[in-house]
C-alpha cells in the first residue's frame, strides 16, 4: 500500500512539473458594430472584430466571447455576462470596434440602434467607458480595454445641443483609469480620428494582431510596436495611445514558452559552398562568379552562380542596346537637322527602329534573367531561414522573418527604367531629347504630352514599370509631329521648305511672291492731286514761267519786274505777260 502511494505521489509531481507554471486564466470580449441603423454602415468593424477573435483564440485564451452589431439592450447583456466570466480571471481584454463619442469629457460607445438626435440622448442610448470598466473590475492581474472607436463620427455632425456650452469632440477624450493594473488603448490619440485604411482591416487592428499576443512580450512593449506600425502605415497621421500604468514586472498576454533543450545542429556539408557563393553575391560581378565556378563547378550553388552570370550578361546586352539606340537617334536627328536627302533620312529612321526593337528584346531578356535569378534567391533564402528545433509543449514563439535576399534583385535599376521610358516616348513622337536616364523637366513635359494625346493619367513626376508598359502598348506615333520654322511635315520627319525664285518664306511658314515697289505720290504739292496729263502740262508751263521769264518765255522788262511779275504766283494769275 505504501509503495502504491509513493508511485502515485511521484506521478503527480511529474505531472505538475510538466504543466506551465502560474497558468493564468485569460478571458476576452470582442464587440464589432458595423450595421448602424441611423448612420452609414461601417465596413471595417465586422472584419476587425473577426480578426481579433481569431487572434485571441489562437493565443489560447480560456474564454473568447465575440458579439456583432449589438443594440443597446444586447450590449447591456453582453457586458453583464462577461463580468460573470471575468470575476475569477487573471487577465481580461475587451476589444470594441465601432463608433464612439465624447460629450463633456466623457467617452461613450454607441450601439447600432442609437438615434442620438440630441446631446442628452447619449446618456440613455449609449454606454460610457466607465460602464465598460465595471465589467472587468474584479480581474486580478491585467484589465485591458482596447477601443478602435476614434472614427469620424457622423452623429457628432448632426446631434443637436440642448446646452450651448456642452462640448462634443471629434474623437475620444483623454482618460485616466482609477483602478490599478488597468490599461486603456485608443486607436488614435485623444481628440484625433483614426483611419479605416485601404484594406478590409484597419491599420490599428492589423498591428494589434501582429504584436499583441507574441509569446513573452510585455503588453506595454507590444503597444509600442503597434504605435510604430500605425504611424508608418498612415504616414504619421494616426498615433495610437495607451492610458494607465502597470507595475515593474512584465505582463504578457501570452506566457513565454519553456526553454527548449538545446540540440546541436547537424553539420552542413555545403557550408563552404554557401559561404563562397554569398561572398561572390556580395561582390556581384562576372569575375567573382567565374572564380566561384572555377572552385565549385557542380552542385546547387553552382547553378545559382550560373543564373547570376546569365543575369549579368543580359544586363550588359541591354546596356549595349541602349547605347545603339542613342547613337541611331542622334544620327537620325542630325540628318533631319541638316536637311539630308530622303533616302538617307529613311535609312536612319529604319536603323533607329531596328535599334529600338533590339533594345526591347534585350530589355525583355534582361527582365526574364533577373526574375529567374531573383526567384532562385528567394527559394534559397526560404530554405536558409528554416530553423530546426526540438518539439516543445509550448511552441508559441513568434515566427522569425527571413531576410529577403531576392528583393535586392527584384527589378531593373531606376536609371535603366528611365532610359527605357524616354526611348519609348521618342518612339511615339513625344520626346525630342535623347534617352539619357535623367528624368528632367523636358521628360516630364513629354509624358504630360503623351497623357494628353493618349488619354492616360500617368504620374509625370516618377516613372514605373506601369509607365513603360502603358507607352509600349501604343504601336504608332501618339504625339503629332511639330517642325521648326522653315521645315514642314513630310511623313514621319521634317523637310526643309524651299521657295521658288522671286518668293520668300513668311511668318506663317508659307512661300509668298515678292511685290515690286511702286512710287507713291505725296500730298505736299497741288500737283499731287492732279491727273497725270495735268501734271505734265503744268510741268511744261512752269518751265517757261520760272522767275525772270514771262509766260511766253521771254525775259521780263524792268517795269514787269517792278510790277512783281518775277514770282510764280503772278505769272500764274494772268496779270503779267
Amino acid at each position: 500500500m505504501n509503495l502504491n502511494w509513493a508511485k502515485f505521489l511521484a506521478a503527480a509531481v511529474l505531472l505538475t512539473l510538466s504543466q506551465p507554471a502560474f497558468a493564468d486564466k485569460r478571458v476576452a470580449l470582442v464587440i464589432g458594430n458595423s450595421a448602424y441603423q441611423n448612420a452609414p454602415p461601417l465596413p471595417n468593424p465586422a472584419n476587425d472584430s473577426a480578426l481579433m477573435e481569431l487572434t485571441f483564440r489562437r493565443a489560447g485564451f480560456d474564454v473568447v466571447d465575440a458579439r456583432h452589431d449589438l443594440s443597446a439592450l444586447e450590449t447591456r447583456r453582453a457586458l453583464r455576462d462577461f463580468a460573470d466570466k471575468a470575476s475569477d480571471a487573471d487577465i481580461a481584454v475587451i476589444y470594441y470596434a465601432g463608433h464612439g463619442l465624447e460629450v463633456d469629457g466623457t467617452n461613450y460607445l454607441i450601439p447600432v440602434d442609437a438615434r442620438l438626435e440630441r446631446d442628452n440622448d447619449v446618456f440613455d442610448e449609449a454606454f460610457s467607458l466607465e460602464r465598460v470598466l465595471v465589467a472587468v473590475e474584479p480581474v486580478k492581474k491585467l484589465r485591458l480595454v482596447i477601443l478602435d472607436a476614434c472614427r469620424d463620427n457622423p452623429f457628432a455632425k448632426t446631434i443637436k445641443r440642448t446646452v450651448a456650452t456642452r462640448a462634443i469632440g471629434r474623437g475620444l477624450a483623454k482618460v485616466e483609469p482609477n483602478g490599478p493594473n488597468t490599461l486603456i488603448a485608443y486607436s488614435a490619440k485623444a481628440g484625433s480620428t483614426a483611419a479605416d485604411g485601404d484594406g478590409k482591416d484597419s491599420p490599428f487592428t492589423l498591428a494589434l494582431a501582429r504584436h499583441l499576443t507574441v509569446a513573452g512580450l510585455d503588453v506595454r512593449r507590444a503597444f509600442g510596436f503597434v504605435r510604430d506600425d500605425v504611424l508608418k502605415a498612415t504616414n504619421n497621421r494616426q498615433e495610437p495611445f495607451v492610458y494607465g500604468s502597470l507595475g515593474g514586472d512584465d505582463v504578457p498576454l501570452v506566457p513565454a514558452p519553456a526553454p527548449a533543450a538545446s540540440v546541436a545542429p547537424a553539420p552542413d556539408p555545403s557550408a563552404d559552398n554557401r559561404r563562397d557563393y554569398e561572398l561572390a553575391l556580395q561582390i556581384g560581378n562576372k569575375a567573382a562568379f567565374d572564380a566561384f565556378l572555377a572552385q565549385h563547378p557542380d552542385g546547387f550553388y553552382a547553378s545559382l552562380a550560373k543564373l547570376q552570370l546569365e543575369k549579368i550578361a543580359a544586363e550588359d546586352a541591354h546596356a549595349a542596346a541602349l547605347e545603339k539606340v542613342k547613337q541611331a537617334e542622334q544620327e537620325r536627328a542630325r540628318l533631319a537637322a541638316v536637311g539630308a536627302q530622303k533616302d538617307a533620312q529613311a535609312k536612319a529612321e529604319a536603323d533607329a527602329r531596328a535599334a529600338d526593337q533590339a533594345r526591347i528584346a534585350a530589355e525583355k531578356a534582361k527582365q526574364a534573367a533577373q526574375d529567374q535569378a531573383a526567384e532562385a534567391e528567394r527559394k534559397r533564402a526560404e530554405a536558409a531561414s528554416v530553423v530546426v528545433t526540438a518539439p516543445t509543449a509550448n511552441a508559441a514563439a513568434a515566427p522569425q522573418k527571413p531576410v529577403d535576399v531576392a528583393s535586392l534583385n527584384a527589378g531593373p535599376p531606376q536609371a535603366d527604367l528611365t532610359k527605357s521610358v524616354q526611348a519609348e516616348l521618342r518612339r511615339v513622337g513625344c520626346l525630342a531629347a535623347p534617352a539619357d536616364g535623367d528624368w528632367n523637366a523636358a521628360s516630364q513635359r513629354s509624358l504630360s504630352l503623351f497623357n494628353k494625346n493618349a488619354g492616360t493619367r500617368l504620374d509625370v513626376k516618377t516613372v514605373t514599370v506601369d509607365t513603360l508598359d502603358a507607352i509600349k502598348q501604343k504601336a504608332s506615333r501618339v504625339c503629332p509631329l511639330v517642325c521648326e520654322h522653315g521645315y514642314k511635315v513630310d511623313g514621319n520627319q521634317c523637310a526643309k521648305i524651299v521657295c521658288a525664285e522671286g518668293a520668300f518664306l513668311n511668318d506663317d511658314n508659307k512661300c509668298e511672291k515678292r511685290r515690286e515697289k511702286k512710287p507713291v505720290a505725296t500730298r505736299d504739292s497741288p500737283e499731287a492731286r492732279l491727273v497725270p496729263e495735268a501734271r505734265q502740262a503744268i510741268g511744261r508751263r512752269s518751265e517757261k514761267s520760272r522767275p525772270g521769264m514771262s509766260s511766253t518765255g521771254q525775259p521780263l522788262t524792268g517795269l514787269e519786274r517792278a510790277q512783281g511779275c518775277n514770282s510764280y504766283q503772278a505769272i500764274m494769275s494772268g496779270k503779267c505777260p
